[in-house]
């Protein structure tokens, strides 16, 4: 599985940015899918994450009510929508995939990842 995440750029405190996660395999579609964060000096955390089918998501408690994700399953896409950003959410933003359909919380826990795409949010 690849997975390709985009959708990273600078934006203002307050201000908007979606990310998208396309993965190279049907199989795509029976996979929990996560998004991931790293800060320069700080170790990866989580961020969101969403089931196979689209219903469980979990959230950060740091991005409840202004994050959400979702997926696309007829695109092999997952989505994390940002408002509200705050310039401590500047970070890589990764993309991860297990071979599971339950949601997990720990990085090591993702068996595929994406290559990363930077949002810095200027305050």
């Amino acid at each position: 599985v690849q997975l390709q995440a985009s959708g990273g750029g600078l934006v203002q405190a307050g201000g908007s940015l979606r990310l998208s996660c396309a993965a190279s395999e049907r199989t795509y579609s029976s996979y929990a899918m996560g998004w991931f964060r790293q800060a320069p000096g700080k170790e990866r955390e989580f961020v969101a994450a969403i089931s196979w089918s689209g219903g469980p998501t979990s959230h950060a408690d740091s991005v409840k009510g202004r994050f959400t994700i979702s997926r696309d399953n007829a695109k092999n896409t997952v989505y994390l929508q940002m408002n509200s950003l705050k310039a401590e959410d500047t970070a890589v933003y990764y993309c991860a995939s297990r071979r599971s359909n339950l949601i997990r919380w720990g990085p090591n826990e993702y068996h595929y990842w994406g290559q990363g795409t930077q949002v810095t949010v200027s305050s």
